[in-house]
C-alpha cells in the first residue's frame, strides 16, 4: 500500500469526488480524517473505509468557519500524531454572466473556492514541516485552465486557486511540501446543477458531454480519484506546482 501509515485530511468527503478520494486514500493505507458539513454522510464514508480494513474518523466541518478548520486539523493531529496529506476538495458553482451574477455570489465563490483552501493549507503546513514533507492537493477544475460561458464567478475563482497552489508550491518546495491543483472536468455528480440550469436541463448537458468532450462521456468519481491518489502519494514525488487536468480531453477543444 503506497500510503501506509500516513495521515490524511479530506474535506467534502461525504459524497462524490471527496468520498471517492477519501476511500482510495484509505484503501492505500492512510489514516483518514473524513470532513464534511454533514456528519452522517462523513460517517458513511468512514464506514466504507473501515469495511475494507482502513482507519478513518469523521468530523463535521463547515470549511467557511476558520474555527472549525482549526478544530479539524487539531483533531487530526491529536488522533493520529501528525499530518502528511490534505485533499482540500470543497467548492461551489455560482452561475451567471457579469450582469447576472451578484456580488454576494462572487463573494461566496471566493470564500468557498479560494479562501477556505488557503486557510486549510495555512493550518496544515506547520505540521507537514514537522514531518519534513507532505502533499496538499487542492481541487480546482478544468475551468481553472479554460473558460466557461456565463460562469464568471466560477471561472475566476478556479483560476485563482490554481495560481494560489502554484505560489504555495514555489514557497514551500524547500520544505519537501508539494502542492498541486487537481482539475477535473465533467463528473456526474449533483455538483453540476448550476451548469444544468445554464444549459437548459439534463438533456442539454448530456448532449454537451457527448458532443464536446473528445472521449464522449462523463468521468466516474472513482477514476478521477485515482488522480488524487497520484498527487497525494510518492508516485508524484518530483511534481509540484502543477494543474493536473483530468477531463477526457475537453480542454483540447
Amino acid at each position: 500500500m503506497i500510503l501506509q501509515d500516513r495521515v490524511a485530511i479530506v474535506t467534502g468527503a461525504g459524497s462524490g469526488i471527496g468520498r471517492a478520494s477519501a476511500e482510495i486514500i484509505g484503501r492505500e493505507g492512510a489514516m483518514v480524517v473524513v470532513a464534511d458539513r454533514d456528519l452522517a454522510s462523513a460517517s458513511e464514508t468512514v464506514g466504507a473505509i473501515a469495511a475494507r480494513g482502513g482507519r478513518a474518523q469523521a468530523i463535521a466541518t463547515d470549511v467557511t468557519d476558520d474555527g472549525q478548520l482549526e478544530t479539524l486539523v487539531e483533531t487530526c493531529v491529536a488522533a493520529f500524531g501528525g499530518l502528511d496529506i490534505v485533499h482540500s476538495h470543497v467548492g461551489i458553482q455560482v452561475e451567471g454572466t457579469l450582469e447576472q451574477a451578484s456580488t454576494e455570489g462572487m463573494d461566496r465563490s471566493w470564500q468557498m473556492n479560494v479562501r477556505q483552501h488557503f486557510r486549510l493549507a495555512q493550518l496544515a503546513v506547520p505540521h507537514m514541516k514537522a514531518r519534513q514533507g507532505g502533499s496538499i492537493v487542492i481541487t480546482a477544475s478544468n475551468s481553472g485552465v479554460l473558460y466557461d460561458r456565463e460562469m464568471i464567478a466560477y471561472a475566476t475563482t478556479k483560476h485563482a486557486v490554481v495560481a494560489m497552489a502554484k505560489q504555495i508550491a514555489l514557497d514551500y518546495a524547500r520544505f519537501n511540501i508539494r502542492v498541486n491543483a487537481f482539475c477535473p472536468g465533467w463528473v456526474d455528480t449533483p455538483f453540476n446543477e448550476p451548469f444544468m440550469r445554464q444549459m437548459g436541463g439534463r438533456d442539454a448537458l448530456e448532449g454537451y458531454v457527448r458532443n464536446k468532450i473528445p472521449m464522449g462521456r462523463w468521468a466516474t468519481v472513482e477514476e478521477v480519484a485515482e488522480a488524487v491518489l497520484f498527487l497525494a502519494s510518492d508516485r508524484s514525488s518530483f511534481m509540484t506546482g502543477q494543474a493536473l487536468v483530468v477531463d477526457g480531453g475537453e480542454c483540447l477543444g
